[in-house]
C-alpha cells in the first residue's frame, strides 16, 4: 500500500475522530474549566489527544502489515505507547496517585528499551559511549522524562502539536536527505496525526490534549529518537537539538521549584512560555514563535550536526545557550508574585 496514502489517512482519520471526541465531551460535560492555575479562561472540551494516540497506532499497524515499517519498529511505538494512553486517559478521566503513574511509565520507558533492543551507542567528541547497564537506566529515566516534560508542557493552545510537528518534520528531513529513508515514516505519520488535532487545537482551540495525547507523544518521540540512533548515534543528539524548546524549559523549571522546595506533582503556571503567554496576552504569539524556532534556530544546527560534522554535543550546546536566555527572561520557574515585570 502507498506510504504517502497512509499518511494521509492517519491525518483524515485524526482530523475526524477529534471532531467526534470534541462532539463526545462536550455532550458528556468533559470539560477542562479554568482555575487559578490554568492558562485558559474558558471551559473547553478535553481529551482530543486520544484521535492522535488512536490514529497513529491504526495505521502504524497497518504500515506494518504492509511492510513499511518493521514489525519490531511499530511494535516499540505501540506496546508502550498504549501503557502511557491508557495511564493518561485514566488519570484525564479521575486521578491516578502521582506514584502510581510514575511507576506505570518506568514500566513503558523499560517495555521500549527492550523493544528496540537497549540503548545505542552514543557518540561524544572525544569518544563513544558504548551500550551498558548504567546507560540503560540512563536512558529509562530520558524517557520518563520526555513523557513527563511533554506534559508539562502541553499548557497553551497548540503548543505541544506545532513542537511534535516540527521536530518530526525536520528529523524526517534529515533522514531523507541522509540517506535513511526506512526511519522517515513513523515520524512523518505521527506529524500527519498531530496535524490533523492541530486544526481542533490551534488557537483559540476548540479540544485540549489532555495526559493521554501528551504523555504518548512524549514517549513515543523520545523511542524514535533511540530508534534512530541506531542507525546512526548522532541522531541522538539532533532530536535532542530538535526538542530543545520543551527540553530546556520543563528542565529549568522544574530544578528552579525543586530547589524552592515546591511540589514538582501540582500543577503550576510558571513555565517561561506561560509566563510569555501572558506577556504577550495570547496563546497563539508564544505557539508560533515556538515554531519559528525549531524551524528557523534549531533545524540548521540539527543539520551541522549530519552535514558539517558538528559534535552533536558541541550542538546541543550551542543550540540550548539562546533557550536558556529565553527561559530566563521569562522566569522559567519563578513564582508569579517575584515575575509581574519581564
Amino acid at each position: 500500500m502507498n506510504q504517502g496514502f497512509l499518511v494521509l489517512l492517519g491525518w483524515a482519520v485524526s482530523y475526524g475522530l477529534t471532531g467526534l471526541l470534541r462532539r463526545y465531551a462536550l455532550k458528556q460535560s468533559l470539560m477542562d474549566v479554568p482555575n487559578a492555575r490554568s492558562s485558559h479562561t474558558v471551559p473547553t472540551p478535553r481529551g482530543g489527544g486520544v484521535a492522535i494516540v488512536a490514529s497513529f497506532l491504526l495505521v502504524a499497524l497497518i504500515m506494518a502489515l504492509s511492510g513499511s515499517l518493521s514489525g519490531r519498529q511499530v511494535l516499540a511505538l505501540i506496546a508502550p505507547g498504549i501503557l502511557v494512553a491508557v495511564l493518561g486517559f485514566m488519570d484525564d478521566h479521575g486521578h491516578i496517585a502521582a506514584r502510581w503513574r510514575l511507576l506505570g511509565h518506568f514500566g513503558a520507558a523499560l517495555l521500549a528499551l527492550l523493544c528496540i533492543g537497549g540503548m545505542p551507542a552514543i557518540p561524544l567528541p572525544w569518544t563513544e559511549v558504548e551500550p551498558s547497564w548504567w546507560l540503560l537506566a540512563l536512558g529509562s529515566f530520558y524517557m520518563v522524562w520526555m513523557l513527563n516534560l511533554y506534559n508539562f508542557m502541553d499548557g497553551i493552545d497548540g503548543i505541544a502539536s506545532v513542537q511534535a510537528i516540527t521536530t518530526c518534520l525536520g528529523i524526517c528531513l534529515i533522514y531523507a536527505l541522509g540517506g535513511h529513508l526506512d526511519l522517515v515514516w513513523a515520524p512523518l505519520l505521527l506529524a500527519a496525526a498531530v496535524a490533523g488535532f492541530l486544526l481542533w487545537n490551534f488557537p483559540p482551540a476548540k479540544i485540549f490534549m489532555g495526559d493521554a495525547g501528551s504523555g504518548f507523544l512524549g514517549l513515543v518521540l523520545a523511542v524514535m529518537s533511540l530508534q534512530g540512533s541506531w542507525s546512526d548515534g548522532r541522531y541522538f543528539w539532533v532530536w535532542l537539538i530538535l526538542m530543545g524548546v520543551f527540553i530546556v524549559d520543563a528542565t529549568l523549571t522544574l530544578f528552579r521549584r525543586l530547589l524552592r522546595g515546591d511540589k514538582v506533582y501540582e500543577a503550576h503556571r510558571s513555565h517561561a512560555y506561560q509566563y510569555a503567554s501572558r506577556y504577550w496576552r495570547g496563546h497563539r504569539p508564544v505557539t508560533l514563535c515556538v515554531a519559528a524556532l525549531n524551524v528557523f534556530w534549531l533545524l540548521p544546527i540539527g543539520f551541522a550536526v549530519i552535514f558539517a560534522h558538528l559534535p552533536g554535543l558541541v550542538g546541543v550546546m550551542l543550540a540550548y545557550v539562546p533557550l536558556v536566555m529565553l527561559a530566563g527572561k521569562y522566569h522559567a520557574g519563578a513564582r508569579e508574585s517575584a515575575s509581574a515585570v519581564i
